[in-house]
């Protein structure tokens, strides 16, 4: 008789908004764009793509230029905020390139237009590179000063119908507060919108995160830079934090 092969498990998750900042581009200087960091990022990403997983990527700028700290230097907000946007553009462009290289199809759509070298935002349109098996990266924010690419993230998320927003950072989830300062820090496994308001932690903006609480779109704040991670929480395992109502 022959020997069926278990079934391999399904991801939990089909369609997937990851939240990248700019800093991470830059590697261990989170200043720059650092290629080896973006290829690393690069291949976690298509370990996902390669199980028929969804993904659409909002990628910050503060590698480059952080709109806010601008104003705080003399520069007036929106005009700042736009040079932050700009940003984006250069690391989605960066990140796409990383990507096509492991053998992902790859589109920047972005928010202010410019028809070079990104094709213009268009919700109905990014759908659709996600149904033909592309990686959608969204660059320029919201193409709206005064606001965050948590901000975009968020609204995104929703509009193309993510079923989760995962946020890429540097620590394995949500903590009660720094466990760098402090050893007793405790991890939440799980945390409601309304306790990380709160309790005032740093999980988005205040704007994202009204956005994601309002449509009950979940959030899981994970240690990106763990090999497989992103896989891992693709698949349904308690990886990080899941913010929720």
């Amino acid at each position: 008789m022959k020997k069926t092969s278990a079934a391999k498990p399904a991801p939990k998750y089909r369609r997937i908004l990851l939240k990248l900042s700019g800093e991470a581009l830059g590697g261990d200087e989170a200043a720059g764009i650092c290629p080896e960091a973006v290829h690393d990022m690069a291949r976690q990403i298509k370990e996902v793509h390669d199980l028929e997983v969804e993904v659409v990527i909002v990628v910050g700028g503060g590698n480059i230029f952080r709109g806010l700290a601008g104003s705080e230097r003399g520069i007036e907000r929106a005009t700042g905020d736009y040079m932050g946007m700009l940003a984006t553009v250069i690391n989605a462009l960066a990140l796409q390139d990383a990507m096509e290289k492991q053998g992902v199809p790859t589109r920047v759509l972005s928010a202010i237009t410019m028809t070079q070298i990104a094709e213009p935002f268009i919700r109905r349109r990014a759908v659709r590179h996600l149904e033909k098996r592309r990686v959608v990266i969204f660059a320029a924010g919201t193409g709206n000063p005064f606001f965050s690419t948590d901000t975009a993230a968020a609204l995104r998320a929703n509009e193309i119908n993510a079923e989760v927003v995962l946020k890429a950072t540097k620590v394995d989830g949500i903590y009660d507060k720094d466990p760098k300062k402090f050893p007793d820090a405790k991890r939440y496994a799980t945390i409601s919108y309304g306790e990380a308001l709160e309790k005032r932690l740093k999980v988005m903006d205040a704007a994202a995160f009204a956005l994601c609480q309002d449509n009950k779109m979940p959030i899981i704040v994970f240690d990106f830079f763990k090999a497989h991670n992103l896989m891992r929480v693709v698949m349904g395992e308690p990886i990080g934090t899941v913010v929720t109502g």
